[in-house]
């Protein structure tokens, strides 16, 4: 009785291996020759550059606010001026005019001490000072008035009063008399080279210095039912000479060549009219 021999499993495993091995490429080997493979990249496409297109806008925007910023301004200047054009034609403003009538120097003594160490100087003035308001649309309001006399020319400080505050309504005018003003201070050799050489003279003459008036205040000018803030107002006179006193007899300046000029001055503009 001959035996049956049965194949065996093992060579079956290995055939089926061996079929899957050969039929299933290893898939490790062939990702790797696909990323290294440069044919297989995707090709380049190039983007549309947006972002620039945004920043052309934006400076245009920009551009444009600058461009009517500046073009409001222009037209609000050109209103103002031509509104400033306007009420000059209409109420045709003028500067207030003062004017010095009379001045007396009752006492101008410069001393010095006998070492020459020091020099003392003691003033006292008497002025009328006359103002005048010669517009006819605008009436003016002025405060208290610090007064102040120095030497024309080298602007030495001889003595400083006051003037009451007062207001002056169209076309008219006030006068102010017995102004009092008065200094007793001490100078500089500066101060006392520049007086000497005016106060001494030869001695047929008689010794004269030429004086300056300037008057400082705040005035609020009124335009119908309108009113202006307060400015600041300098009023200078020049031009006045006078004469040193004898004893206690005052003597009288001469005020007929003096010459007024009031400014008025803002923060920024200084304003004449």
């Amino acid at each position: 009785m001959s035996d049956k021999v049965f194949p065996s499993s093992k060579p079956a495993a290995n055939a089926t291996t061996t079929n899957a091995t050969t039929n299933n490429p290893p898939t490790a080997a062939t990702n790797k020759s696909h990323l290294y493979n440069p044919t297989s990249r995707p090709p380049y496409r190039p983007q549309p550059h947006t972002r620039r297109h945004r920043s052309r806008s934006g400076r245009n925007i920009c551009c444009c606010c600058c461009f009517w910023t500046i073009l409001t301004i222009l037209l609000l200047l050109l209103l103002a001026s031509i509104a400033g054009a306007a009420l000059y034609i209409l109420y045709r403003p003028h500067r207030p005019t003062f004017t010095i009538t009379s001045l007396r120097i009752h006492r101008l003594n410069l001393t010095t001490s006998p070492d020459s160490s020091s020099s003392h100087l003691s003033t006292l003035f008497n002025l009328t000072v006359i103002s005048k308001n010669p517009n006819s649309h605008i009436s003016l309001d002025y405060e208290l008035f610090t007064v102040s006399a120095l030497s024309d020319g080298n602007d030495v400080f001889l003595g400083n009063g006051t003037l009451p505050a007062f207001s002056l309504s169209k076309k008219n005018q006030t006068s102010f008399r017995n102004v009092v003003i008065s200094g007793s201070n001490d100078l500089d050799v500066d101060a006392v080279n520049s007086l000497r050489s005016d106060l001494k003279k030869k001695k047929s003459e008689i010794g004269s210095v030429m004086l300056k008036i300037e008057m400082d205040t705040k005035v609020k000018m009124k335009v119908g039912g309108l009113k202006t803030k307060k400015v600041g107002i300098r009023v200078t006179c020049d031009g006045i000479k006078g004469s040193i006193p004898k004893g206690k007899i005052p003597t009288v300046a001469v005020t007929a060549n003096s010459k007024c000029k009031a400014d008025l001055r803002i923060k920024i503009w200084r304003w004449t009219f």
